[in-house]
């Protein structure tokens, strides 16, 4: 079992967050440490720059931004573009971005650091043309110290470099710039480091949990000899449940950095887990003297797990799958630039279908996603690289591996290791190692790592090449066996590898566009017959019945049922829950985004979302597909998936088509229909009462548009968003399944469009703008607010079509 029972994520170091690029002036004494974001006022200039990190650099004509921002995704689609249709076919290149700041004269006794969550890729930063350092690493965050170089009491120039433009450099869209979020940071000499506390539960039981705190102090001061820190642990109510203080020894006051240890006891604990994640606030506190010099907030989670060989996966002793999605970074049409409400709507979406689990393939995700997944109740693996040594992409991170591992691992490890959501740490993914002796090395190498900064959760890699030869395994470094696919293979895990633990890190690769259908319904697909054969196909869609596979994947059901009929498999992770850009598979261009997700690159649910909510949740469930818009006299098939029913009955217009019921280990029913225009009906029923009833009728000529806000009322902080459906309806409201409408938008108040999109794989229509074709009667528009709060009035247009408005509120 491993031993830690809980774990917390350094989170938001302080509530303080300042607006301008000056400091806050108020006593540094009593606020601690300072934290300023410093995502506003930037100035951007897409190609190279020769003197770009000098003051003598004129950049008064260089666009103004704010920041998390992605060039890559203004950009036009083009088979030319060097990323290729893997890479999501849009540009990439080199970017500049230039800020000035004033530091006031009276921070000269303070320490100032700038912190990146994350720049894509090849970053370089100067500070007042002084260079502070390069990180090849797109997906890694990273600090520089600011302090020798600041001009205190006038202007200071920060200039970033990145360099996107040696490509192909990856397998999917990575998106290019200043995509996360910076900070300035102002502590004083002797402060808590970046990263700086390490928050263990060794011991958790009904009654009390013991929760062990180390916390790294970094000392640029001399005489500290009244140093001190105290701490204490708050419940999500606010109040106090443990506290405690702890002294240095002489010793390490003359260090540059030592690190405290302490324990406490929490007393009744109320645990995290994927239904109630409980989360409480450690505050630790350095003072010198009575006066505190610095405060840090770490998030705590207390909870305890198992991976068994033989009974599989349990969280707080309770037996339980993950179930869980793998997912990129990009957020569709909002590119890779980080939003949080974009995230949490993502993980919102994912939760109503059953989901409790994220694989953060292939790389460390933003801290954003694992504070979500902290508050919402995921299940987390974590994951570092796509390749070692050996290469995926001509110019991906092999080209780096030698020289950075070992400090990316560790600043990924020292950043996320006290999430509670995190259980799992992954080595790598499909390493094309797997068969070569380098990995006996390597592997052992980056476990060894992981042990140094964490020894509370078990380490995978991906393997696509799970057999007894794969070198990772024979290594010893893992301790979780994970499967990339081969499905076939999970009932005799224990006979290729007795005494184990197994975890599905990948699964599935099931393939849908949204919308599409063909018949018939019951043959599976592969597509492309080989994964090294061209496939091309007249129009570049795929059959959203859930029947088409890749040759190394499977069909959504042919997965689930296997994994559900074995204790030992632990838990899956789908390969995957949103589509994302880049990795067009089966096709190439025109396509330009994947087929694989649960969910389309809009938000909106294909139709097995729906299988898996029947399975993965107890509330009811009835979805009856496809469309009821067809050519008279021909055969469709009609597919239902539903729950808490023993059987659904079919009608078409009023007459039954009979009662169907699911036997065996089927996950779905089905009837094969003569088309005829009118109405579909189907009811659940329970003992002979019904459960749910729904609905799909013939749709008319498109006669009016329907717009529907995911949230109506909205933050006035510059970054909440408000994700408006759009549907194209016949007069009588229903969806009009083949429209394809244009639809103009306009936003009126204070707030503007961040994007628009409408889930279409093949469409290069430009994200960046404020029209969009409907695609298979739906298209989406997503509001974003401004900082000042009021009324914001939406409207969409469509020639032929009835005009409509929406209001929403900034506040």
């Amino acid at each position: 079992m491993y031993a830690i029972k809980s774990i917390a994520r350094v989170a938001k170091l302080s509530s303080l967050l300042l607006a301008t690029a000056l400091f806050c002036t108020k006593s540094f004494a009593q606020q601690g440490r300072q934290i300023q974001d410093f995502d506003k006022g930037w100035r951007f200039n897409l190609g190279d720059v020769a003197t770009g990190e000098t003051s003598e650099t004129n950049d008064s004509q260089w666009r103004s931004l704010n920041l998390p921002h992605d060039w890559s995704i203004e950009g036009k689609f083009s088979k030319d573009n060097p990323a290729s249709p893997e890479g999501g076919a849009l540009p990439g290149g080199i970017g500049w971005y230039r800020k000035t700041f004033t530091v006031p004269a009276g921070s000269k006794d303070k320490q100032t650091y700038i912190e990146f969550d994350g720049v894509y890729q090849k970053s370089t930063v100067w500070i007042n043309g002084h260079l502070l350092g390069y990180r090849p690493n797109g997906y890694i965050s990273f600090r520089y110290d600011l302090t020798p170089y600041l001009k205190y009491g006038s202007t200071n120039l920060v200039a970033v470099k990145v360099d996107n433009s040696v490509q192909p450099n990856s397998r999917w869209y990575s998106g290019s710039g200043i995509y996360r979020n910076v900070r300035l940071v102002t502590t004083a000499k002797t402060a808590i480091d970046q990263w700086g506390t390490y928050v263990t539960t060794p011991q958790v039981t009904d009654a009390s949990a013991t929760v062990d705190l180390k916390v790294k102090i970094k000392n640029n001061a001399t005489g500290n000899n009244a140093l001190s820190i105290k701490t204490s642990i708050y419940d999500a109510a606010g109040k106090v449940v443990a506290n405690g203080g702890s002294l240095p020894s002489k010793e390490q006051l003359n260090d540059t950095s030592f690190t405290v240890a302490s324990s406490f006891t929490v007393k009744s604990p109320k645990l995290w887990s994927v239904d109630n994640p409980y989360l409480y606030k450690i505050v630790t506190e350095v003072l010198d003297g009575k006066a505190i010099i610095d405060n840090y907030t770490t998030t705590l989670g207390i909870r305890y797990f198992n991976f068994d060989a033989d009974k599989g996966f349990s969280l707080n002793g309770k037996p339980m799958k993950i179930l869980g999605v793998c997912d990129h970074h990009d957020l569709g049409s909002l590119g890779a630039a980080v939003n949080v409400r974009a995230l949490e709507r993502q993980l919102q979406m994912l939760k109503d279908m059953g989901c409790n689990g994220i694989r953060t393939s292939h790389n460390p995700p933003a801290p954003e996603l694992l504070d979500l997944c902290d508050k919402m109740g995921f299940i987390v693996m974590d994951e570092a690289f796509d390749c070692w040594e050996w290469k995926k992409a001509t110019y991906d991170y092999h080209l780096f591996f030698k020289e950075w591992h070992k400090r990316d691992l560790e600043d990924q490890l020292l950043r996320d290791r006290n999430h509670p959501s995190i259980m799992i740490w992954s080595i790598g993914n499909e390493i094309p190692q797997q068969a070569d002796t380098s990995a006996l090395r390597i592997a052992p190498e980056l476990a060894a790592i992981v042990h140094s900064l964490d020894k509370t959760r078990p380490i995978t890699t991906a393997n696509d090449r799970p057999d007894t030869s794969n070198k990772i395994v024979k290594s010893g470094a893992i301790d979780l066996i994970g499967y990339n696919y081969h499905q076939y293979d999970y009932a005799k895990f224990h006979d290729r590898y007795p005494g184990k633990k197994f975890i599905a890190t990948e699964t599935t690769s099931g393939l849908e566009t949204r919308g599409y259908y063909e018949m018939p319904s019951d043959s599976i697909r592969v597509w492309p017959e080989s994964y090294d054969k061209p496939f091309v196909r007249e129009g570049n869609n795929v059959s959203a019945y859930d029947n088409t596979r890749p040759p190394w994947g499977s069909t959504h059901e042919m997965t689930w049922k296997v994994m559900k009929k074995y204790d030992f498999l632990s838990g899956m992770f789908i390969w995957t829950g949103f589509d994302y850009l880049g990795e067009p598979t089966p096709y190439s261009w025109p396509s330009r985004s994947s087929y694989f997700g649960i969910i389309d690159l809009a938000g909106f649910p294909k139709d097995v979302y729906y299988m898996y909510q029947s399975e993965w949740t107890d509330k009811p469930v009835l979805h009856i597909f496809p469309h009821w818009n067809w050519t008279p006299g021909k055969m469709v098939d009609i597919w239902a998936y539903y729950n808490n029913a023993d059987e659904v009955e079919l009608f078409l217009n009023g007459k039954s088509l009979g009662v169907k019921k699911k036997t065996g280990d089927d996950l779905h029913i089905m009837w094969r229909v003569k088309y005829e225009p009118g109405n579909l009906k189907a009811i659940s029923r329970k003992n002979g009462k019904v459960v749910l009833t729904r609905e799909v009728k013939t749709a008319g000529e498109p006669a009016k548009i329907q717009l529907i806000a995911d949230r109506k009322a909205i933050k006035a902080d510059g970054k909440d968003l408000s994700f408006i459906t759009v549907k194209i309806l016949d007069k009588d409201g229903n969806v009009v399944p083949d429209a394809d409408n244009l639809v103009d938008f306009k936003v009126n108040g204070e707030a503007f469009i961040a994007s628009v999109d409408n889930g279409d794989p093949v469409s290069h229509e430009p994200f960046k703008v404020n029209y969009r074709k409907a695609f298979h009667g739906l298209a989406l528009a997503i509001v974003q607010a401004n900082e000042k709060a009021g009324n914001i009035t939406f409207t969409a247009t469509s020639k032929g079509l009835q005009t409509s408005t929406l209001v929403l509120t900034s506040k």
